[in-house]
């Protein structure tokens, strides 16, 4: 009997032993808004598999999906408090390094390779810096967002073709003097009544992503998508400053390692995910509409300089010059 309990003993000691050992010595809680299907969420996935294993099972990685550990500002402001570790965010920097606001102004990018040359350039480095140093949030990598796109149920080639045309945009004062200088009528409108005002005819036009196009089904109220391409931006992967820190030096190197990885997986989802929107939606019967994209960004660019303050103007034409 006494033999047994000393090895019931041993064998449990050992198996706490092994568990102990499994155990991560840091876990990085890792919270964004989209799904589980989605490309950001594919990539955080990849970025943990790469953490645990480079690291050794030294750091865990959990993923969030679906806003669970709150919405973006949430988990920014627990990031911040210490409760949560990583994020995806965006021009919502802004609140604290006003330099982000630049990641989604109208007409800043002639196309991907313009946005890339900034971000990965000095212009970049400018709006990283301000967010460590205002936010306390260590950008460690960056995704290319789908360009906003205009859609209607006529076509749209020129600004005089807005002319009159009731859009609806979201809440942002930059957007909606965009808009009025290139002639429509802007209306500010949440999101989720978009698709019923299409369809009753309140609104002529909405504008967005082609994955937001898509998710929404606004292929069922809209004829045309017309490429306008008049808002091209990124997006953040970023940790904690602290939490980073907190981390010895070589940790610290698997994690910024992993994160550029995940940057080049996330891109090659998001070209492959571009052309099958555009697919997708051609199939659903919407017509992909050439636009003048010079001629709206000329128009669209005194409402744009208006809304600037000093210090983005000069970022504005930093990369204008690029």
């Amino acid at each position: 009997m006494f033999k047994r309990l000393v090895t019931s003993a041993v064998l449990g000691a050992a198996l706490l032993g092994s568990q102990a050992s499994l155990a991560a010595d840091y876990t990085l809680k890792f919270g964004h808004l989209a799904n589980e299907q989605h490309i950001w969420n594919q990539a955080a996935l990849k970025f943990k598999e790469l953490v645990e294993e480079n690291s050794d099972g030294q750091v865990e990685v959990q993923v969030y999906p679906n806003e669970q550990l709150g919405a973006e500002m949430d988990v920014i402001n627990s990031i911040q408090l210490g409760t949560a570790d990583m994020t995806i965010t965006g021009e919502s920097l802004q609140n604290w390094a006003p330099k982000a606001a630049m990641m989604a102004v109208p007409y800043a990018f002639r196309d991907s390779e313009h946005l890339e040359q900034a971000v990965e350039g000095d212009v970049g480095d400018q709006i990283e810096a301000q967010i460590t140093e205002r936010a306390n949030l260590v950008p460690l990598a960056w995704f290319e967002r789908g360009p906003r796109e205009l859609t209607s149920n006529r076509p749209v080639t020129s600004p005089e073709d807005l002319d009159g045309i009731r859009l609806r945009v979201p809440n942002v004062p930059l957007f909606v003097d965009t808009w009025e200088a290139l002639g429509a009528r802007p209306t500010p409108m949440a999101f989720s009544e978009v698709f019923t005002s299409l369809q009753q005819s309140t609104i002529q036009a909405q504008e967005n992503p082609l994955s937001l196009i898509e998710s929404a089904s606004f292929y069922e109220v809209q004829d045309h998508v017309n490429l306008t391409g008049h808002v091209r931006s990124w997006i953040y992967v970023v940790i904690g400053k602290n939490q980073l820190e907190a981390m010895p030096e070589d940790l610290q190197e698997i994690v910024r390692d992993a994160a550029q990885e995940m940057q080049s997986y996330e891109a090659e989802l998001f070209a492959s995910d571009q052309e099958r929107l555009r697919q997708s939606l051609e199939e659903r019967g919407m017509e992909f509409v050439d636009v003048d994209t010079e001629a709206f960004a000329d128009k669209a660019r005194p409402a744009v300089l208006e809304a600037l303050t000093d210090e983005q103007r000069a970022l504005y034409d930093a990369i204008q010059d690029l």
